[in-house]
């Protein structure tokens, strides 16, 4: 018995959820995605975050393992700030940069940009709507005693 335990514990692992890969460039080696999953949070790739840190992450052939300080992204809805170009630990990425999503931008899905040693790379990413963030009025709240006896 305890050898049947050990053996279905030996076997390979099937079941576990994928993580979704960056948009593909054919043949360029070039990646671009809006944010990565994490040990904990998965489906973050290509998703903007409300309320979050959101980062644009690109893989780009440069100068050992940075890729070029000529590196640039670009979206019609984002913000683009801070860039670091150096690897990233555990992310297909060795180009970064902090973005932010403009003013009055609607749900929907939109392209996001890397400029790569001349060459222009794109990936789609959604912007969810926002959730409420209001309890309604009269509404229970959690953990404040209203619906106490």
């Amino acid at each position: 018995m305890v050898a049947i335990g050990a053996a279905v514990l030996a076997g390979p692992a099937t079941g576990l959820a994928q993580q979704p890969q960056p948009d593909p460039q054919p043949g360029s080696g070039v990646t671009v995605q809006l944010n990565d999953d994490t040990a904990y949070d998965l489906g973050l790739v290509n998703k903007y975050v409300h309320g979050e840190s959101n980062v644009a992450l690109a893989q780009c052939p440069g100068e050992g393992l940075k890729a070029p300080k000529s590196t640039t992204f670009s979206s019609p809805v984002l913000t683009v700030g801070k860039y670091d170009y150096g690897p990233l630990i555990g992310v297909p990425a060795n180009v970064s940069a902090e973005v932010e999503l403009k003013k009055g931008t609607a749900p929907g899905s939109y392209p996001l940009t890397v400029n790569c040693n001349g060459k222009s790379y794109t990936a789609t990413f959604s912007v969810p709507a926002r959730q409420v963030s209001a309890v309604p009025s009269g509404g229970a709240r959690a953990g404040d005693g209203s619906m106490a006896s």
